[in-house]
């Protein structure tokens, strides 16, 4: 029996996920800001000290918006090899996921509107465990239907039935 080691997934998503997370970020909350900023004015007699609370709140959430895509670019990896398809997610706590070949059932790729602009696809790798699916996220979509056509020709080769 040969000894595998884990080591760090070689491969990011496409540098245009930072601009399409970005968009996610920000459709997210400039409604949380803009919420608080409506609520303080229209709710409120307006104290000085809840007016600069506020106002932090609010760049804060935009702040978020433009740091929080560029930390997921740095920190998310996934990599597909002879045996695995693993990814690895998190800033503070690192999660992996590994996929073994003989445990794939099914492979899809998905393109929301908005990742279209970008083109950008997902790639799902449903196995069968309790804990979900492998997902690979923001792949240029020509890199993913490749993807998608190579893991389908390796789990078809790979011995097992996938349970």
């Amino acid at each position: 029996m040969s000894e595998t080691r884990l080591r760090p997934p070689r491969n990011q998503a496409d540098p245009r996920a930072v601009p399409w997370w970005t968009v996610q970020w920000l459709i997210l909350m400039v409604p949380v800001a803009g919420g608080s900023v409506a609520a303080y004015w229209f709710l409120t007699e307006r104290p000085l000290w809840l007016g600069a609370l506020v106002a932090v709140f609010a760049a804060g959430c935009l702040v978020l918006a433009v740091v929080a895509p560029r930390a997921s670019y740095r920190v998310e990896r996934w990599e597909v090899t002879g045996e695995a398809v693993y990814t690895r997610k998190g800033w503070l706590t690192h999660t992996w996921r590994v996929a073994p070949m003989s445990r794939i059932q099914r492979v899809d790729t998905a393109r929301g509107p908005v990742q279209r602009l970008f083109g950008l696809s997902d790639v799902t790798v449903t196995t069968a465990s309790s804990a979900g699916a492998v997902k690979i996220e923001a792949l240029d979509h020509e890199v993913a239907a490749e993807l998608a056509e190579r893991l389908t020709a390796i789990t078809q080769a790979t011995p097992g039935d996938a349970t």
